[in-house]
């Protein structure tokens, strides 16, 4: 007898319908499973065995085969364990067909199961959630719904798309009584609505960093507009503290946003119970001893990797010359397009990478090399090693180059509290509606992601400002990309001056962010 149970593909950030095809005919008892599965899923014939046989239902000693169509898409992870255990519970006989098809026949069904018939979280329920959403549009002049079947402890992060019938269940057992129509079935309707209120709590507060006013004021800029930063200053001197609080003056997340994080980072298999959704703009901080697929995402089957858990965050690396040179150079297209390509034999496929980047590294080996206290050790040639370690491509999407030194003691030692996060959080805040309103109907969210075209239309100088930007590109020998990025610094310092043109002290201050690093 041959059954048909839908099921979700995650792949990159979309999913895509999949029928589990289940026959069983007469022949040596054994289970086949066909199109593409991977390891996780060929190991689901011991799990689904024991998993019916503990949820007090009969395994059918036949031959059985199972297919996931279409068979061109691999697929992988163990969310297929339910809908195949369903899929042989219906082609057995232990599950009335007609019944099913008037209930369930538009259920879209995901889950791993234990060996006890437990569900067990999966990933990518979000993404699935938003497929099953459109899904249903596309059914609703049938009149029909379309119901999605998955762990209990995956409905908060379903929950987070609208109008929905969700059946959570926590077992295989109660799944069985509900579709033999032993107990009443209770479809939940999602809401929509994030269930708890975003905490703005951050564990480090800018006032809590003494000194490095200048860096603090780098940061504001960078959170205002979007821009890349770059510190550099020797060991100890704050680089790290003031990475980590960079996340607390950065603008709260929106729905859109939220929703996007929440889909990446479900797709990684990183959200739980616990926190069924990303209540923060993301702050992803990878060792500089990462892969190149860690930093850029792959796989068989293509997951996210840091750039793209970064996504509407921030991307921090510390000791940034150590970092592979393959790994920083792949940085330079998603820096540029806000977005990044895998190509496998199997198709291409994009994930978003708008994520701001700090990077924090010494001036030299020793790191001592613009510290006016300790003796630097290194030799010439080991500095420009050092140095050429960052390509110049690489620099030059870099908005902010800032120098951190060391701190003196009378700061260090004082007892009086800088700005707090909160208050320059309300000034990013405001210069960032401020380009909201600039860049309504486009694509675009922030300064730095202005091109040519949108730094012609917007971005507006005086005569002295004029003059001074064209003095720096003659003198300092600036590319055309440098060019662009001095004008859309200017206009984010602008807009936290609330200035509609941008002044000769707007190119003047960005001017002074320009790098250091020679290459």
């Amino acid at each position: 007898m041959l059954a048909k149970v839908k099921s979700a593909l995650a792949l990159g950030m979309e999913s895509h319908l999949i029928t589990v095809e289940v026959d069983i005919s007469p022949g040596n008892p054994g289970i086949t499973i066909v199109g593409l599965p991977n390891k996780s899923i060929e190991e689901a014939k011991e799990r689904v065995r024991s998993a019916i046989k503990n949820s007090g239902a009969e395994f059918p000693l036949r031959r059985i085969t199972i297919n996931l169509a279409p068979a061109d898409l691999p697929k992988e992870g163990p969310s297929y364990d339910l809908p195949i255990a369903i899929g042989i519970l219906l082609a057995s006989g232990q599950i009335d067909f007609l019944r099913f098809n008037e209930i369930f026949e538009n259920s879209i069904i995901c889950g791993e199961l234990g060996l006890d018939g437990e569900l067990k979280p999966v990933k990518g329920i979000l993404s699935h959630t938003i497929f099953a959403k459109s899904f249903q549009e596309n059914f609703e002049q049938k009149r029909e719904n379309i119901n999605l079947i998955i762990p209990s402890v995956n409905f908060e992060e379903a929950n987070l798309i609208s109008n929905l019938n969700i059946l959570p269940a926590k077992n295989l057992s109660e799944l069985i009584d509900l579709m033999r129509g032993m107990k009443p079935i209770e479809f939940k309707k999602t809401t929509g609505i994030l269930s708890t209120e975003i905490n703005r709590d951050f564990e480090i507060d800018m006032s809590l960093i003494k000194g490095q006013e200048s860096a603090k004021r780098a940061l504001e800029i960078s959170a205002s507009g979007g821009h890349n930063v770059l510190f550099s200053g020797p060991p100890g001197s704050g680089k790290t503290l003031l990475a980590k609080a960079f996340p607390s003056i950065l603008p709260t997340l929106t729905i859109s946003e939220t929703l996007e994080s929440t889909k990446i980072f479900s797709i990684s298999g990183l959200l739980n119970e616990e926190n069924p959704f990303v209540r923060h703009r993301p702050f992803r901080s990878p060792h500089h001893t990462i892969s190149y697929p860690a930093m850029v995402g792959g796989g068989r089957v293509p997951k996210p990797g840091e750039i793209s858990l970064a996504h509407n965050g921030v991307l921090f690396l510390d000791e940034f010359p150590e970092f592979p040179r393959d790994v920083l150079e792949a940085l330079r297209q998603p820096l540029e397009d806000r977005v990044i390509t895998i190509s496998r034999a199997n198709g291409v496929l994009s994930f978003p990478a708008s994520f701001i980047l700090v990077g924090a590294m010494n001036p030299c080996p020793c790191g001592y090399a613009t510290d006016p206290e300790k003796q630097c050790k290194c030799s010439v040639s080991e500095i420009l090693r050092y140095r050429k370690k960052l390509s110049g491509p690489l620099l030059d999407r870099i908005d902010l180059h800032v120098d951190v030194p060391r701190i003196e003691y009378k700061k260090l030692a004082g007892i009086s509290e800088g700005e707090s996060s909160e208050k320059i959080r309300e000034r990013v805040t405001k210069a960032r509606k401020i380009q909201e309103k600039r860049f309504s109907g486009t694509k675009i969210s922030c300064n730095a992601e202005m091109g040519a075209k949108e730094i012609q239309k917007f971005i507006k100088i005086d005569e002295k400002g004029e003059n001074l930007l064209k003095q720096a590109v003659t003198n300092l020998q600036l590319s055309a990309r440098s060019y662009h990025r001095i004008l859309k610094l200017s206009k984010t310092i602008a807009d936290l001056d609330g200035k509609e043109i941008v002044e000769i002290q707007h190119i003047a201050e960005s001017l002074q962010y320009r790098p250091r690093i020679e290459n």
